[in-house]
């Protein structure tokens, strides 16, 4: 019992670490974006993570910046799992971790850091292919919502507009249906497999 509580508590830290700062990067991501339309179009914008509020009132192209604010997290969480995919990817590759049943594990050592290593590379990897899909759901208020509503015509706004008030619950439903979980258990074997693609 002992051992299973330290486990967890081990686990529980390292998802906590990940999930921090995932969130942190893709919640600057929105408010970097955002600074940077604001400086090409020459429009004073305050932005900052927690999540992070921006004024679409001032920017000069409002449909194609908003497309950009809202992405520019989706697309950090991708990348932090890409590179994390690939470091997976280089350390099976020359022998460093090998694939165990249950999971990845380091191939010639207990070490418990290297072990917490190859653990947190897993978890960033899972979490942010977890995020990324997640924010990509066109539910507002995520990010997908204001993605898609950038690249449909203006009279879906209204609809948009509308939507919003149940977001909310659509999320709870989505939860709690197994929607989600659904979506995640279709998702992730999939990413798990691009990693290993060509693996021996």
């Amino acid at each position: 019992m002992g051992n299973f509580d330290s486990s967890a508590i081990g686990q529980f830290i390292l998802y906590m670490v990940a999930l921090v700062f995932s969130l942190s990067v893709h919640e600057s991501a929105h408010a970097w974006m955002s600074s940077a339309i604001s400086f090409f179009t020459h429009a004073p914008l305050i932005g900052w993570a927690k999540p992070t509020p921006v004024n679409p009132l001032r920017w000069r192209n409002k449909r194609v910046a908003n497309f950009w604010v809202s992405a520019a997290g989706v697309v950090c969480n991708f990348i932090i799992a890409i590179i994390s995919g690939i470091a997976i990817r280089a350390l099976l590759s020359t022998g460093v971790v090998t694939v165990a049943s249950g999971g990845l594990v380091p191939a010639n050592t207990n070490s418990m850091i290297a072990v917490g290593a190859v653990e947190l590379l897993q978890v960033f990897f899972t979490l942010n292919v977890a995020l990324g899909v997640f924010n990509l759901l066109p539910i507002p208020p995520l990010d997908g919502s204001k993605v898609l509503q950038s690249i449909l015509p203006p009279s879906f706004d209204a609809g948009f507009e509308a939507l919003e008030r149940f977001g909310f619950i659509l999320l709870f439903i989505a939860v709690f249906t197994g929607v989600l979980g659904t979506i995640f258990r279709i998702v992730m074997p999939i990413a798990w497999a691009i990693v290993f693609i060509g693996a021996s």
